[in-house]
């Protein structure tokens, strides 16, 4: 698998897997000169460590290697083939480890020398690890596609990578919903219908649920638009729209939904857009969920999205070790954040680095019975290989933009009451500044989903009456970030 472009590894740059091999200095081209260059691209590959990993690229880095021998074509070959992602497999990248273990999305793998050396499996860490990695869907670029609403635009290139950071996320809820935590793109076909089905959802055309055709249009009232960047608030508010939109259609055309979870944004004191910390509102979630089950009193499964601002230019140190810790909750779905004004879907985290499945990539858009990006509902044999990834990047935590959004997904009320306990204990370890706070009791002097009576510290006092079953009333007015 190449590099995605613009984001790989080059030979003109510093090369987090092959640092430190310079070219030979001899003009000789003798057999003895290729044998030493080979063994010393093989040493680094097999000597780096966890280099499963692709690193982001800082731009300080522009070391180049210079041809100085009639080897430096070979050295320059292997580099390119160590640097492929998929080739780790082959070069037994399992063999190169940290010390630190990773989380992934609520999962921890266990990655240390130690670790491994007491098990009868000593790979299974990270082989289980990649394997989880590579099952995620992952949601790019794309062009060719038809033009979205009434603009000119066939290609989300350079300005769609919110919505389609935003549309991974989406998507592993539904497949954690759907078909577990622990599943895994299955090697063989034909496909589960939910799976290609999940798939189809995310297609580029207005024809599909959650397309960037119709999240656009979801999104007008929030800044959305074809060729402009938008931010994670906007983006959640968006997707409320959305689900809710589709919601009434489909309830009016055939009794059902087609999100099978409530969706609940959460939001602070002014609606979370100036710095107030989110506060997570038992009573809400419940009458969300109450709504969802058209006024039953049983709980249903629930989407929380919850977008927070984190400091000004940078994200503030004090809140990464919460963010991180957050990726431990077995209700975590990851976040949707990057460096400034360039989105990532983060889901794990190793040591102070963020892991994450990059949307830069540009892929055609095709309808077709073999190859396809835009999945058929009833294709179970379809290729699936675009919606995949093996290639795992990272990125310092501290460069994170602190614009950013959080998701958890919560199957049932204990479900939910885990996820609370857990979120309750995160306030505790936050000196003060908490990601966001949790409540059990509401009161109606206050509406946490109305500006104009928003004031105070916001902590417990919400309103839960004139919910419209998404977490809003129906008077509001945004201020968009």
């Amino acid at each position: 698998m190449t590099s995605l472009p613009g984001r790989g590894v080059s030979p003109s740059s510093s090369d987090p897997l092959c640092e430190g091999n310079a070219a030979p200095s001899s003009s000789s081209s003798s057999g003895q000169d290729l044998k030493q260059s080979k063994n010393s691209i093989l040493s680094c590959v097999f000597s780096s460590p966890f280099s499963i990993f692709e690193a982001h690229q800082d731009s300080s880095a522009n070391r180049s290697l210079k041809p100085h021998s009639g080897s430096y074509a070979w050295s320059r070959f292997l580099r390119r083939i160590a640097c492929i992602g998929s080739m780790w497999r082959f070069l037994g990248a399992s063999k190169a480890l940290t010390s630190s273990d990773v989380w992934f999305l609520g999962k921890c793998y266990k990655l240390s020398s130690e670790e491994l050396s007491n098990s009868s499996d000593c790979e299974s860490g990270n082989a289980a690890f990649l394997e989880d990695f590579s099952s995620r869907i992952w949601i790019t670029y794309r062009k060719g596609f038809d033009a979205i609403s009434d603009s000119k635009y066939t290609s989300d290139v350079n300005w769609g990578c919110m919505v389609r950071s935003s549309q991974m996320l989406v998507a592993q809820a539904l497949i954690f919903h759907h078909l577990g935590r622990s599943w895994r793109k299955p090697s063989q076909k034909p496909y589960s219908p939910e799976y290609i089905g999940i798939l189809h959802m995310f297609g580029d055309s207005e024809a599909c649920a959650f397309s960037i055709h119709n999240l656009l249009q979801a999104g007008k009232s929030y800044g959305l638009a074809a060729g402009s960047w938008v931010g994670p608030y906007a983006m959640c508010r968006a997707w409320q729209t959305l689900v809710r939109t589709n919601r009434e259609h489909h309830e009016a055309v055939d009794g059902n939904g087609n999100f099978p979870m409530a969706l609940y944004v959460v939001s602070g004191d002014e609606d979370g857009e100036r710095g107030g910390a989110p506060v997570v509102c038992i009573d809400v979630a419940a009458q969300l969920c109450c709504d969802f089950n058209k006024n039953q009193s049983t709980w249903s499964p629930i989407l929380l999205l919850v977008p927070l601002v984190l400091g000004l230019d940078k994200l503030n140190p004090r809140y990464i070790p919460l963010l991180k810790e957050t990726l431990t909750f077995p209700q975590s779905l990851g976040i949707l954040g990057g460096k400034p004004g360039t989105s990532t879907y983060i889901a794990g985290v190793q040591d102070d680095r963020a892991l994450y499945l990059d949307p830069h990539e540009v892929q055609l858009w095709v309808l077709s019975t073999s190859q396809a990006v835009d999945i058929a509902a009833d294709n179970l044999e379809a290729d699936t290989s675009s919606y995949h990834c093996s290639t795992v990047r990272d990125l310092a935590l501290d460069l994170i933009d602190p614009s950013l959004a959080i998701g958890f997904y919560c199957r049932d009320k204990d479900d939910f009451d885990d996820f609370c306990s857990r979120a309750s204990e995160l306030v505790d370890k936050a000196n003060g500044a908490p990601l966001f706070t949790v409540v059990q009791s509401v009161q109606p002097s206050k509406q946490m989903y109305n500006e104009e009576s928003s004031s105070g510290d916001g902590m417990d006092s919400i309103n839960v009456e004139g919910l419209d079953g998404s977490g809003e009333t129906g008077e509001e007015e945004w201020e968009i970030l």
